[in-house]
């Protein structure tokens, strides 16, 4: 964890601390505490949170206050301000079977993906993987997108099920979890497995530059609208993006599993870059609403990563499942703040400067 710093913060100065709703982020911290790779420096505080009457906003922010200290997050360039996405549990119809409607596979992980974890070698490598496939004894680059969708359907890999749009598949993949409403009336869950280790290219940003859209058209909205539009440019357009997501069954349970292994909360669970914020650290979030001046601001848990989600101060905003959340995920980029609120008297991830 290194470049980025951390700069101590009253409480009084976070934007809207003294009045936003702190239950539900209390709910989520609960939830994610010790699975946290933070547990240590919590000292007991788990369990202490477990003890505080639920619902009760006034007990979770003297909680806080008196455990935590906020540290602004201040990027390598001293940016106090960044990007605030946000991303959404998408539901595809779908099939246990191939059909004439059913066409586009998703995929689980293939038998010849290999990973290798840099940092059971390299400890300062932390979080950092190689993903590829084995030419004899070399290790090579896994297939691409396009690579892989030339071998729809022959694909050496598990298929979990098919579903109709290679649109909501590949935004599926961006959002890394989702849900497939079978043909059945049966509703699974899939989640995050693994990547082919091809770095993630903006689709929206790819038709930007090529001048199919406008910066203010290239929301997921826009894409999807361009898409139905331009059928015949559509498969090399989502080839721009070599990273490919394979995904597992998970159980039927409150929400998506994130990167920490419990279940997100919507409106309160963040995705972040580990190499700035340690997974299941708690934050305090100030934003806007999409396309809006709204103030956005609240305690939020960092319980998930993302191929997209690179630097200091940046965070996806987990707004919860279905259409409506899609809309509202989909229209968001909006600059915002992020402070850590960490143990009182535990050591920071890295000194401060």
């Amino acid at each position: 964890m290194v470049d980025a710093r951390y700069e101590p913060a009253e409480y009084s100065a976070l934007p809207g601390w003294g009045t936003a709703p702190l239950a539900a982020g209390m709910r989520a911290f609960i939830a994610g505490c010790m699975r946290a790779s933070i547990v240590q420096a919590m000292q007991g505080l788990c369990e202490a949170a477990k003890s505080l009457p639920a619902g009760d906003d006034a007990a979770a922010r003297a909680f806080f206050e008196g455990s935590f200290v906020a540290y602004a997050i201040v990027a390598p360039d001293g940016a106090v301000e960044g990007t605030i996405t946000g991303y959404y549990e998408p539901v595809l119809e779908g099939s246990r079977s191939r059909s004439a409607r059913y066409t586009q596979p998703v995929y689980g992980p293939p038998e010849d993906l290999v990973v290798v974890d840099l940092a059971e070698q390299y400890p300062e490598l932390r979080g950092m993987r190689l993903r590829g496939r084995l030419n004899g004894r070399k290790l090579q680059p896994y297939y691409s997108r396009g690579e892989i969708a030339t071998r729809n359907g022959s694909f050496n890999a598990p298929v979990i099920a098919w579903v109709a749009d290679p649109v909501e598949l590949f935004f599926l993949q961006i959002q890394g979890s989702g849900q497939i409403q079978l043909e059945s009336g049966e509703r699974i869950r899939v989640g995050f497995a693994e990547q082919n280790g091809h770095p993630y290219r903006s689709l929206g940003r790819y038709l930007v530059d090529n001048g199919a859209l406008t910066l203010e058209q290239a929301s997921m909205q826009g894409i999807k609208a361009w898409a139905a539009a331009n059928p015949q440019r559509l498969q090399d357009a989502l080839n721009q993006n070599a990273s490919y997501v394979f995904f597992r069954e998970l159980p039927a349970l409150e929400g998506p599993i994130g990167a920490l292994g419990v279940p997100l909360e919507a409106g309160y669970s963040i995705a972040v870059d580990p190499k700035f914020v340690p997974l299941g650290a708690p934050l305090f979030l100030a934003t806007t609403y999409p396309l809006s001046p709204q103030p956005l601001e609240r305690l939020v848990m960092a319980q998930d990563t993302g191929g997209a989600i690179r630097g200091a101060v940046r965070a996806d905003f987990f707004w919860g499942s279905g259409a409506e959340a899609g809309a509202l995920a989909g229209r968001m980029r909006q600059p915002g703040r992020l402070w850590v609120l960490w143990p009182r008297g535990a050591t920071l991830p890295r000194p401060l400067p």
